[in-house]
């Protein structure tokens, strides 16, 4: 098999390196994430976010609906 490089931004990178399970190379992390294509690839995703990311998905979640809230408020004045 040959190899290419590619390039990646700094946070393209980080977000890819955070979606490796375990001792999977970059690689098998990209074809895992590409295969992906119907909804029933997606059950237990969650299981593999580590806590601390869930805890800031869980306060950007509560974030987005408080802007929300405001947005709607704000309209039906």
């Amino acid at each position: 098999m040959t190899s290419k490089n590619i390039s990646l931004t700094d946070d393209a990178y980080e977000l890819l390196k955070k979606m490796k399970m375990g001792d999977e190379s970059f690689s098998d992390t990209i074809r895992r994430l590409a295969k992906r294509r119907r909804i029933s690839d997606c059950v237990g995703l969650w299981a593999e976010v580590p806590d601390e990311d869930i805890e800031v998905i869980k306060e950007n979640i509560k974030e987005i609906r408080k802007r929300a809230d405001e947005s709607l408020e704000a309209r039906a004045r």
